[in-house]
């Protein structure tokens, strides 16, 4: 087992079933975390994500009586924290997008949608029991979902540079001040204050992967090439709103550089370059380059991204094409 997925492999528990037949999911943690579920019937799996829970909270993934098949359970822990990110994962591959998502995979899906990724996902026990509750934890153990939430808000400070939180009454002290400074009202309840500590955090926040930030008002497309070993794969088109960010790759893409292409609508250039790969006008994964002509396909120019090797790049396009790498 990986030490990424020991760190949940050990908090999923069995709680005492709700009044009414669900799939619920508790957060003991100090981490803010968002969790896919899949529920697999004789022909198809339905994923469904991402359900947010906040340190100390519970929500309710799926309603009803749990009569499918099989069901499945992938988490992580928010970007916005510093450090490695936690997962709890497990042998099952199944598809996922960034953003909130509904996708029915046909039984046996082998590879993901140009605009979606695998991730591994664990297959909940639940005994054919009508409710299951499934709740993360951290070693050492919280005594109460309440410390686990403080433990949360005072995570979420550090991430953002305050320090020197060792008693309550700094810990205490600090949220003052930040409220004050977000205008945030004393009685606001607590999912107000996660919401504002995790934007905050996710401003200074560089995740594993690859991210494009699509900085314009309207919807652009973009193709990724990438250099594995001799080997260069290029893919596309994903679609990113204006106004929104998307995650193209999961993996760290420390070691190489990533080869970006961003078009308009009817295929105009907003980011290209001297890096020359294979596109179609319909959603692609080609292997190699050059000789595109003979293969059927249209060379098209890319500009080179990622050229610190970091572990996690985040693109941003503007109207006036790539901002400053």
């Amino acid at each position: 087992m990986s030490r990424r997925a020991a760190w949940g492999a050990a908090a999923i528990m069995l709680l005492s079933a709700p009044a009414e037949a669900s799939l619920t999911l508790c957060n003991r943690t100090s981490y803010v975390i968002y969790a896919a579920t899949a529920v697999q019937n004789t022909d198809d799996v339905a994923v469904n994500g991402w359900t947010r829970l906040v340190p100390g909270d519970c929500k309710t993934a799926l309603a009803g009586d749990l009569k499918a098949q099989a069901y499945y359970l992938y988490a992580r822990s928010s970007r916005a924290h510093a450090g490695p990110p936690r997962d709890w994962s497990g042998g099952t591959g199944l598809c996922v997008k960034d953003k909130d998502f509904n996708l029915h995979l046909p039984a046996g899906l082998v590879r993901c949608t140009a605009d979606s990724y695998e991730l591994p996902f664990a297959a909940l026990a639940t005994h054919h029991l009508r409710s299951w509750t499934a709740t993360f934890r951290e070693t050492p153990d919280f005594p109460s979902m309440g410390a686990a939430g403080r433990a949360g808000m005072e995570r979420l400070l550090a991430d953002i540079g305050v320090r020197n939180l060792r008693s309550g009454e700094a810990l205490d002290a600090a949220l003052i001040a930040f409220r004050k400074r977000m205008h945030l009202a004393n009685g606001a309840p607590a999912e107000a204050l996660f919401d504002a500590l995790e934007t905050e955090a996710m401003k200074s926040a560089v995740p594993a992967g690859y991210t494009l930030c699509n900085d314009t008002a309207k919807s652009v497309w973009a193709a990724l090439g990438q250099k594995k070993g001799t080997a260069f794969t290029v893919r596309g088109w994903w679609t990113v709103a204006g106004g929104t960010c998307s995650r193209l790759l999961s993996n760290a893409v420390a070691g190489s550089p990533i080869y970006l292409r961003v078009e308009k609508a009817k295929g105009e250039a907003l980011v290209s370059g001297s890096e020359m790969f294979c596109v179609t006008n319909i959603e692609f994964e080609i292997q190699e380059r050059g000789r595109c002509a003979q293969r059927g396909l249209t060379e098209a120019g890319f500009a080179v991204t990622n050229r610190r090797g970091g572990a996690g790049f985040t693109a941003h396009v503007t109207e006036r094409g790539l901002a400053s790498d």
